[in-house]
């Protein structure tokens, strides 16, 4: 099976939220990044001004994890937002009320540091990141962590899916760690026996989160030792973004 390589955008700029939801309802960000994925030899995007600080606010390529050499299999590229956010019991991970200046989302596949370089990916990674004023972002990831503890288990397509959270300490100013597993399938949907995992990292860096959707290639189970290097390449980014 052939990689096709995915274009690397030298910068991204995200769409404000212009039209926050009211009432404190959920909002995953709307529109918010490119709608499509910018044409070869296109840099930039013009920026919007933000309803909430009247400002402009850019959310850099630099801003997300950059995984080291060994192993990124692809460039990143962007991708909505709505397409990169994860979804278990309900939408958890959506970003909700009128605190998000910006969200962003972008995609890449990473390898095993020995795979030859004509191997499929062994795992992607969906990246979205919010920039918060106020409380937030705080906010945010203690909305997220209450609503992942209440959602231990769901029916999927193919049966059970059990959902497990912890915090991850040292990483970041907080982080939780979601471990999803549900019975394996086919290409086709079809049962293959066994079960496979996936793991989402949500990570607080002063007034930024990151959501970070660890999946295996094509429905099989992330590689879970890989989750320090991603969480440490993804507070890298915010932190140089934002520090």
């Amino acid at each position: 099976m052939s990689t096709r390589r995915m274009l690397g955008v030298p910068l991204l700029v995200t769409a404000l939220l212009a039209g926050a939801c009211g009432g404190g309802g959920e909002n995953d960000g709307g529109a918010a990044g490119t709608t499509s994925p910018p044409a070869a030899g296109s840099t930039t995007a013009t920026p919007s001004a933000s309803a909430s600080s009247g400002g402009r606010v850019t959310i850099p390529t630099s801003a997300f994890a950059d995984l080291p050499p060994e192993l990124r299999k692809t460039d990143a590229q962007p991708m909505e937002v709505t397409d990169a956010l994860p979804g278990l019991c309900d939408q958890e991970f959506r970003s909700g009320g009128r605190s998000v200046t910006a969200s962003a989302a972008m995609m890449s596949a990473y390898k095993q540091p020995k795979d030859p370089p004509e191997n499929v990916p062994y795992g992607t990674l969906h990246q979205t990141v919010f920039a918060f004023e106020g409380t937030g972002a705080a906010d945010y990831l203690r909305r997220v962590s209450g609503a992942v503890a209440d959602c231990r288990s769901f029916q999927a397509s193919g049966g059970t899916v059990t959902v497990r959270s912890e915090p991850m300490a040292g990483t970041g100013d907080e982080a939780l760690l979601v471990t999803v597993s549900r019975p394996a399938t086919g290409l086709d949907g079809s049962p293959a026996g066994g079960r496979t995992t996936s793991q989402i990292l949500v990570i607080r860096v002063a007034d930024a989160v990151t959501v970070v959707h660890d999946q295996g290639w094509e429905g099989t189970s992330n590689d879970p030792g890989l989750a320090d290097d991603v969480a440490r390449s993804a507070v890298r980014g915010l932190d140089s973004w934002q520090r």
